[in-house]
């Protein structure tokens, strides 16, 4: 099957939370082309030939979440209007890996309130009503003149009111303050979590775009070749070319006709991955909307954007709190050693009835001294110690890696510029070359070899073009990402502002 015969591969890969990394690709397939943001790689969930040639398989792509979507919404008959905004703004809403992240900021919400319980009042209530018999004699080895042996079957009631409050814990009181560090992590984990659902959906949309344009180029391609088809026939019958010229020409047109159908077919499959990255209903077809014509896009200076990263990056921010939260749990394990102090009262009614009976109460003070603890103390401490130096080695890791997919960013969206220019000249010469071609060959001063060749070369040359206006409109969404503002302003960066 043929392919877009595009000359360069753009593989785009970036880290997601839990480690998974995810994998899109317009693919070039005649030039084929870590857990990490923005090495970027085109997102789609297709597994076209340029990923398999690359780094990830089918199977990896179809298990990633940000690739995948929870379906909401009603199906319609018709097409639907789709506009780029109305994309991403779905994608926020409905996207996996975006539901999954939020779903995580609820678990570390949970996890938070249940470190909290251990310094917060614990009240509970005991209820019981029973009837007893005892033989004392047989239980006690008592014998008592004038005391049955047997006493009962009486009643018996008691309900009560128990508390428990820490008054003075200060490993618990760590550890409650680790959790809310932890929460504050998972908030910008999710807050990142958007960040790549929009350049999940801006890249997927851009290759929708794209694949539009191979298909409008292709049928373009197909008409032409038809055309001087009937050109070559009608030279025929007026003695001016030869019957190879025809059998050229029909075998040129069989090709356009070809690689129109892989067009129509690598759209098809990629407005499938987009609606399935949205959640749109099962089945739903669509229409995009938005057009993104070369804009040239001026960003700001190296070194400011590198800084503005690393305000703007939620993942480094969550990075930075990991960190304080590991530094909490390092105090807490080292707290185990102090002495706590708490306080405990009950207050019921007991009785032989309910309606006998009579209240009573017990308080007390509780002071807890660890003396030995057999080494635990000591292996929490080291264990606590060691996550700390991790954290911290993985956030000097985190501003390195920020740093460097921001020159790469940059030197991307430069080199990306520069192709346009390049490609966009190389259609309008090639296009001249096949107006010339033809008009000698109906000149009858040359055979449609000339013709046929300068076809293919215009076909190469717009195809080159597509994939190097697609790969600027990649650029600009992965500066974006690498900057921290994909969501807030994906629509400046790619409007060229």
């Amino acid at each position: 099957m043929q392919h877009r015969p595009w000359g360069k591969l753009l593989l785009l890969s970036f880290a997601l939370p839990g480690g998974a990394v995810a994998f899109a690709q317009y693919s070039p397939p005649a030039t084929p082309a870590p857990y990490n943001p923005i090495a970027l790689a085109e997102v789609t969930g297709a597994p076209r030939t340029a990923i398999q040639a690359g780094q990830n398989s089918y199977q990896s792509l179809s298990q990633n979440p940000y690739l995948g979507g929870v379906p909401s919404g009603k199906l319609s008959a018709a097409p639907v209007e789709l506009s780029l905004e109305a994309a991403v703004n779905l994608g926020l809403r409905q996207n996996l890996g975006g539901v999954l992240a939020t779903d995580a900021v609820t678990d570390a919400r949970g996890e938070k309130w249940q470190e909290l319980s251990d310094l917060l009042p614990n009240v509970v209530t005991d209820t019981g009503f029973g009837v007893h018999q005892v033989n004392i004699k047989a239980a006690f080895g008592l014998s008592i003149h004038g005391v049955p042996p047997i006493i009962g079957p009486f009643g018996y009631f008691d309900s009560r009111a128990y508390l428990t409050q820490s008054v003075f814990d200060w490993a618990s009181i760590e550890r409650a303050r680790s959790s809310q560090a932890d929460l504050k992590s998972a908030q910008f984990s999710s807050k990142d979590a958007r960040e790549l659902v929009v350049l999940v959906i801006v890249s997927n949309y851009l290759l929708v775009i794209a694949d539009q344009s191979e298909v409008e180029s292709a049928t373009s391609q197909r008409d032409t070749a038809r055309t001087l088809s009937q050109q070559a026939s009608d030279q025929k019958t007026a003695g001016l070319a030869s019957a190879v010229d025809v059998l050229r020409a029909q075998v040129q047109l069989q090709s356009r006709e070809q690689k129109l159908i892989v067009a129509q077919n690598d759209l098809a499959k990629q407005k499938l991955a987009l609606a399935r990255a949205i959640g749109l209903p099962l089945d739903q077809q669509f229409e995009a909307t938005t057009r993104v014509p070369y804009q040239e896009l001026t960003p700001s200076s190296l070194d400011e954007a590198i800084q503005s990263a690393y305000r703007e990056r939620a993942d480094f921010q969550s990075q930075i709190n990991r960190v304080r939260s590991a530094e909490l749990a390092r105090k807490a394990a080292s707290a185990e050693r102090y002495p706590s102090l708490g306080a405990e009262a009950d207050y019921g009614l007991s009785g032989v009835n309910p309606g006998s009976s009579h209240g009573t109460v017990d308080a007390a003070a509780t002071l807890r001294i660890p003396l030995f603890q057999g080494g635990r103390v000591h292996g929490d401490v080291l264990r606590a110690e060691a996550s700390l130096t991790e954290e911290r080695q993985r956030l000097e890791d985190s501003r390195a890696k920020i740093d460097l997919e921001v020159r790469d960013a940059y030197l991307d969206l430069e080199a990306a510029a520069q192709e346009v220019s390049v490609e966009e000249s190389a259609v309008t010469l090639a296009t001249e070359t096949l107006k010339q071609s033809r008009d000698r060959f109906s000149s009858g001063v040359t055979d449609n070899v000339e013709v046929v060749q300068a076809q293919e070369a215009l076909a190469i040359a717009t195809d080159a073009y597509i994939g190097s206006l697609y790969s600027y409109n990649v650029a600009k969404i992965s500066l974006a990402r690498a900057t921290g503002v994909a969501e807030s302003r994906y629509s400046a960066y790619l409007g060229g502002n």
